[in-house]
């Protein structure tokens, strides 16, 4: 009796914002789909590539080049369109399956789609970026939560799986691509850099409901590009939280569920990618950007702490979280500059660019989101700096202008002689004064 060969299965993992081996459902799934033959590729889309700035970029960059060594250097790298190029690489390998986790943002809903119409073989979804993928935390009447606080609490009770581990025995399959683009920083990247920082300073966490607002004492876990990129699950990093007992602790996982919370708002809201989610804001008066949001973006209104911020966005790609706010309301309520402009500008150069946070982040800041908040806390740049920069060496830092003035004085250097120091580009109590009354007009 003749008996003709089992013929091998095939599966590729699609490699997207999921860099890392273990704790992957999806990886996990196509290695059982394809009885551990796995062709792993990421696919450097124009419609991405081109809207990021060079730290994030960089990150990426060195990110993928930890991925493809963590697999024996195979991962297929290709460049264009991700409805064609998959499809290709499917068809080559005669591929029985592509696997991914789910893409939430609203570009990546329409280009999963897309690619799913272009295939000869089934695009499998398991997992996603988040603890609980965005949609599945609802209120008691089957809907969506528009507040934190409710929405906190019901993410506690939905919970989330444990960590899996990575899939041994994979045979990764190598196929042509296209070498990695050049970085213009090295720094480390990658799901064992990531693991090794997580693991590092969680040995202080213990400290950071305390330290968070600091930015002098830049005590923040600096996980938000690895994050972004998938170098690590929140649920790998909320398991390591659950073995802890500190209101430290308590307060990341906290700020891990208000990023699942932006991820849901903008589920529910894609136009909130650019536009406010409150309506009435819609009519909000604004100035349109103009010499003083050029001074704003080149660190250089004369508010010290603000400009400190700017400066280490401009110079590092990063920002401290509280600083952020600040700049933010800065430019919404002093300069009077709609906050998509500064969303942009931020997505530009971030790192750890990810638009679910960046937008309704700002969103909160402007006052014109989901648990926003209220208008009229409108941050003084003076107070903000001396209360969380209290002896400024985070501005003497990034201002080396300002680098030989003493303690708290650092925040007025319109107070001290000789300086050579812009004087500040408008007086934040007549600003605020004016961001009321035009909030007051669409009341």
């Amino acid at each position: 009796m003749f008996i003709g060969k089992t013929r091998r299965m095939t599966a590729v993992m699609w490699f997207r914002r999921d860099l890392r081996l273990a704790d992957n459902p999806a990886l996990l799934e196509a290695v059982r789909a394809g009885n551990g033959q796995v062709c792993g590729l990421f696919v450097l889309d124009p419609a991405l590539w081109d809207a990021a700035g060079d730290p994030r970029r960089d990150h990426l960059v060195n990110s993928l080049k930890s991925l493809r060594d963590s697999m024996g250097g195979k991962l297929v790298v290709r460049r264009g369109d991700p409805a064609r190029v998959v499809p290709e690489l499917a068809d080559e390998l005669g591929a029985d399956s592509v696997h991914i986790a789910a893409d939430h943002g609203p570009y990546g809903g329409r280009r999963d789609e897309a690619v799913e119409k272009a295939l000869n073989c089934p695009l499998v979804v398991t997992g996603s970026a988040y603890a609980i993928a965005p949609g599945r935390v609802l209120n008691g009447s089957g809907r969506p939560y528009q507040v934190f606080t409710p929405y906190f609490r019901a993410w506690l009770d939905h919970g989330w799986r444990q960590p899996v581990d990575a899939p041994d025995g994979v045979q990764w399959i190598g196929k042509r691509g296209e070498a990695l683009p050049k970085a213009a920083t090295r720094e480390d990247a990658g799901e064992h850099a990531a693991r090794d920082h997580w693991h590092h300073w969680l040995e202080g966490v213990a400290d950071y409901d305390d330290e968070r607002d600091r930015p002098d004492l830049d005590s923040t876990s600096r996980m938000s590009a690895p994050l972004k990129w998938g170098e690590v699950h929140p649920r790998t990093m909320l398991a390591d939280l659950a073995q802890l007992q500190s209101k430290g602790a308590e307060a990341y996982r906290r700020e891990l569920a208000w990023r699942e919370f932006c991820a849901d708002l903008l589920v529910q809201n894609p136009h909130a990618a650019w536009k406010p989610l409150r309506s009435e804001f819609e009519k909000m008066e604004y100035d349109e950007p103009d010499d003083a949001f050029a001074a704003w973006c080149e660190g250089k209104t004369g508010y010290p702490v603000v400009d400190a911020g700017m400066r280490q966005l401009a110079e590092s790609g990063f920002m401290h979280n509280r600083i952020r706010m600040v700049v933010a309301s800065f430019l919404v309520k002093d300069l009077h500059i709609h906050w998509k402009y500064g969303a942009r500008w931020f997505m530009a150069r971030l790192r750890d660019g990810d638009l679910a946070s960046n937008s309704l982040n700002w969103q909160w800041v402007a006052g014109c989101g989901a648990d926003a908040s209220p208008y009229f806390r409108i941050f003084n740049p003076v107070t903000q700096g001396k209360k969380f920069d209290p002896d400024g060496s985070y501005v003497r830092r990034w201002v080396p202008e300002l680098a030989g003035v003493d303690g708290k004085a650092v925040h007025e250097p319109w107070l001290l002689d000789g300086l050579d120091y812009p004087a500040p580009i408008v007086d934040h109590a007549e600003a605020r004064e004016e961001s009321l009354r035009r909030y007051a007009a669409i009341k």
